[in-house]
């Protein structure tokens, strides 16, 4: 016997029930959209890294290039600009050196005469007979090579007339 509270209760068990596999199936749906949007973003990915591959990656590439000759060409004038200033250095030392060098000859050439004019008149008195008396040295220095000369030349003389003399006494005495 089925009694009344048995079918309400049996349909509120079949209509809970329903209700439960309702709410699994809208829980099914919200999860399939869930997995739908997932798919879908992931998919989006994908055909961007498809594209990327495909398209972009060769730009890409091409740009890598392009970027790598510039480095290349900027390491080249740099190398360039590096010997060129290296170069000039070199030059600039040395035309530095020159001019000192320079310089001080100049310098070393003025020196006496920088010295003279601040020099008191005793000094310079002493400096002009300092010059008169180099004058005289060199004067009796040539008359002293003149006198040598003429001394060998006398010299010679006499030994030739020496050797005359002996020459004619060995004769003489060898007659």
């Amino acid at each position: 016997v089925v009694t009344r509270d048995d079918v309400e209760e049996l349909l509120i068990a079949t209509w809970q029930y329903v209700k439960d596999k309702e709410q699994l199936l809208e829980d099914l749906h919200s999860q399939i959209e869930e997995t739908n949007r997932k798919i879908s973003v992931k998919q989006s990915e994908k055909d961007y890294c498809l594209e990327y591959k495909n398209v972009g990656s060769k730009i890409e590439a091409k740009k890598i290039m392009s970027l790598e000759k510039d480095i290349k060409e900027v390491k080249d004038v740099f190398h360039r600009a590096t010997e060129y200033y290296r170069n000039a250095l070199k030059a600039m030392k040395e035309e530095n050196i020159r001019l000192v060098l320079r310089h001080m000859d100049l310098v070393k050439e003025q020196a006496p005469e920088n010295a003279v004019r601040y020099l008191d008149k005793d000094s310079c008195r002493e400096i002009e007979e300092n010059g008169w008396l180099k004058e005289e040295v060199k004067m009796y220095r040539k008359e002293v090579s003149d006198l040598k000369a003429s001394i060998q030349l006398l010299e010679e003389e006499n030994i030739a007339l020496v050797a005359k003399l002996v020459d004619s006494r060995l004769e003489y005495l060898g007659v």
